[in-house]
């Protein structure tokens, strides 16, 4: 299992403090209570292997022509399909695709468009959690806007959850992007929204789990 770069220096700090802990129980407890001893340190060992697995980093690549396509840019659960007025970059009626991480899915986020990247901007903001729909507008959120060749715009946008304390994103305005591309990192519960043209063509359902980097979400319409 490959890990993700964001989450290398976590681990190693993790597991160092892991191991100071555990030799210091065992040198105070094991005399009095061996039993204590293996069931903090096995304690320690789950928690060391939740981390290990919230921090993984699939080796995925979209298969066949992306042109046109809107592919998930995260694992999880779509939440929100409804239209919506993006007040940030577009300032117009789009439709709104959001997806939820939970700490049990991958939380490294892909390009969901080949393009240029027109915009990017960080917003501090709250830490309510993830699945209400005034998050993508109060949380701490960091936005992107790609242009398509065909010259379509797809902002998508990274947003902080309840347990969410760092939005990592890779993208700069004038790079181009690319479907298989990583375009950044959400370290615990979190969501992804995409906004789309309202003449997008819908290819997922409420409560249909995704899979980042493989399942179709919409297919933009030829210009």
């Amino acid at each position: 299992m490959r890990i993700h770069k964001e989450g290398k220096g976590i681990l190693t700090k993790l597991l160092l403090a892991i191991i100071m802990v555990d030799v210091a129980v065992a040198c105070f407890f094991y005399h009095s209570d061996p039993n204590l001893v293996g069931l903090i340190c096995g304690f320690s060992l789950l928690v060391f292997l939740f981390f290990l697995n919230f921090f993984r980093n699939p080796n995925r690549m979209f298969e066949g022509n992306s042109d046109g396509l809107v592919v998930a840019p995260a694992d999880g659960t779509v939440v929100v399909i409804e239209p919506t007025m993006e007040g940030e970059y577009l300032k117009e009626q789009c439709i709104q695709i959001s997806i939820f991480m939970s700490v049990f899915n991958v939380h490294a986020n892909w390009y969901p468009v080949n393009g240029k990247i027109l915009y990017y901007n960080h917003n501090d903001g709250n830490f309510m959690r993830a699945n209400l729909p005034k998050s993508s507008t109060e949380n701490e959120r960091s936005t992107v806007v790609v242009e398509t060749a065909n010259r379509t715009k797809v902002l998508f946008r990274q947003v902080a959850g309840a347990l969410a304390r760092r939005i990592v994103t890779y993208a700069k305005e004038g790079d181009e992007c690319h479907i298989n591309q990583q375009m950044g990192f959400i370290k615990f519960g979190s969501r992804v929204d995409i906004f789309l043209p309202m003449d997008a063509e819908v290819m997922v359902n409420l409560k249909q789990s995704v899979v980042g980097n493989q399942t179709v979400i919409a297919k933009l319409k030829e210009k």
